[in-house]
């Protein structure tokens, strides 16, 4: 397999990437951001599988999914991510992605799904489509879009508006405006009743 590995974080690039070349066999390549993932598929691409870390610097959502679909030939990228909510994994599969995967995910199975999508299946944990299932249930999260949904995700954690901009890799004035329409769509006052409201609702 040949595969490119793009993540911001050190030890989880090095982790994966070890255990890729050590038990996978794979021949990894690195990355630590969009722009050098983009410049390594045109010089080494294209990839048998492309893996994003989604929240690293470039990625603007699912918009550096799509530059690296297009750049790998319509070959096939995946999603890697700490904490994105299940609709945000469900967009980047509707959007070309070939999977999508928790970086809290055991080292077999992550090996499992990434010679799974080489082989050109799509791949979901079977605990996100469930969550998906019971998400979708909830009439409450029909109105809230994947970046508000990410957003609420950083509330219910307790993060700072902050904290919340740098995992997501936006202006922390952005952030403070999709706190204040996710207060209006949840009828709540301040940001820790939308945190209550939503974790009532069992949205996370």
């Amino acid at each position: 397999m040949h595969i490119l590995l793009a993540d911001d974080h050190d030890m989880v690039r090095e982790t994966i990437s070890a255990y890729l070349e050590s038990e996978g066999g794979a021949e990894v390549a690195l990355a630590i951001d969009l722009a050098g993932a983009l410049q390594a598929i045109r010089q080494d691409g294209p990839f048998d599988l492309v893996l994003l870390d989604y929240q690293m610097p470039g990625m603007n959502g699912l918009t550096g999914l799509i530059q690296a679909i297009s750049a790998n030939k319509g070959g096939r990228v995946a999603i890697l991510s700490g904490n994105a909510p299940v609709k945000t994994a469900r967009e980047a599969i509707e959007a070309g992605a070939i999977g999508f995967i928790p970086k809290t995910m055991g080292a077999q199975s992550l090996l499992n799904a990434v010679r799974f999508m080489s082989s050109g299946e799509v791949y979901m944990p079977v605990e996100m489509m469930r969550e998906e299932a019971e998400a979708e249930a909830h009439p409450l999260t029909s109105k809230l879009s994947a970046r508000e949904l990410e957003v609420l995700d950083g509330l219910c954690k307790g993060q700072s508006n902050k904290e919340i901009a740098r995992d997501l890799d936006l202006q922390e004035v952005t952030i403070k405006l999709h706190v204040r329409t996710l207060c209006r769509k949840l009828d709540a006052k301040n940001r820790t009743q939308a945190a209550l409201a939503a974790k009532e609702a069992g949205i996370f």
